[in-house]
């Protein structure tokens, strides 16, 4: 059961991501992608510092706090400014495809650490949620400005920061709680946008900020930063990497049903068909077939 929880932490976690989005779409904007980044996780920690306080278990153990500062870099710092570069080249429906491939890339280096065993299964499962996202943004893939290949390859890259932090991280949350471990590595994350931010002069526009900005920024910060990582962490706690990664493609999925409801975009018979093939390989890959499937001697085989 607690896998169960961990798999629906994970998949509410992008769900949440998938909703930021329209956020960061109206807040670029105002300001620019390293201003949103500092806005964002600098709020997140903010808002996650009270129950660290609160908590029995404190901070991560201090033989830890080097690792944990690392991973922060990595995912709150490295992996937003990749993230936020890939869309100067390419376009946002190749650059969530790209994204999607996360799962596979935590499959891989999972295998090839000895973290994780791969399953024919799970592989499937992962393989028809990518092909779901694609036929999801159909529409979105035929347009590519010239030279998408740099931004597609971003992407990639700010997926392979994700694949090492769901994997590196898992002992760290284990040790530490989800909650203690997030905070951290947010508040190093957020630090280095911060510096990053004030050198190039990112927060002079923030003056003319009104409420509608503000507004974004805090639930960048409460829903998109706290909310969304801390399930992450959450998740990460209670099942394997490539079973949480899997939910990215929920990540997308969620952007356009949001853009459709909200912004009045067009509801297409593709995106239907693509959310429908996600969760199926969801589904097929945080599941087991049969008891012969489930039998350890037959994972480690496989």
């Amino acid at each position: 059961m607690g896998e169960t929880w961990g798999v629906l932490a994970a998949v509410l976690s992008s769900a949440r991501g998938g909703t930021s989005i329209g956020a960061t779409r109206y807040l670029v904007n105002a300001i620019d992608p390293l201003a949103i980044g500092s806005f964002r996780f600098g709020i997140g920690f903010l808002l996650l510092l009270p129950f660290v306080l609160i908590q029995r278990r404190g901070w991560p153990a201090r033989r830890d706090w080097l690792a944990v500062i690392g991973l922060g870099l990595l995912f709150f710092a490295a992996f937003p400014i990749l993230f936020n570069a890939s869309l100067i080249f390419t376009t946002a429906a190749r650059g969530a495809l790209a994204l999607s491939t996360l799962p596979l890339l935590t499959m891989a280096v999972g295998a090839v650490l000895g973290s994780e065993q791969l399953t024919v299964r799970k592989t499937t499962g992962v393989l028809v949620t990518i092909t779901g996202v694609a036929m999801a943004l159909l529409s979105g893939l035929s347009a590519a400005p010239e030279g998408a290949w740099r931004g597609d390859l971003l992407m990639v890259a700010a997926a392979l920061c994700m694949a090492l932090y769901s994997i590196w991280s898992k002992p760290f949350i284990r040790r530490s709680g989800p909650i203690p471990f997030t905070t951290m590595a947010m508040a190093a994350g957020a630090a280095c946008l911060i510096l990053a931010s004030l050198a190039r002069g990112s927060f002079a526009p923030v003056a003319a900020f009104g409420v509608p900005q503000w507004f974004g920024a805090v639930y960048l910060g409460a829903f998109g930063a706290a909310l969304t990582f801390y399930l992450w962490a959450f998740a990460l706690e209670r099942t394997t990497p490539t079973r949480v990664a899997i939910s990215v493609t929920v990540n997308p999925i969620a952007a356009s049903l949001v853009g459709a409801t909200v912004l009045g975009e067009p509801l297409r018979w593709n995106l239907v068909v693509g959310i429908v093939t996600v969760f199926a390989g969801i589904w097929i890959a945080t599941t087991q077939s049969s008891p012969v499937e489930a039998d350890p001697a037959v994972q480690k085989l496989r």
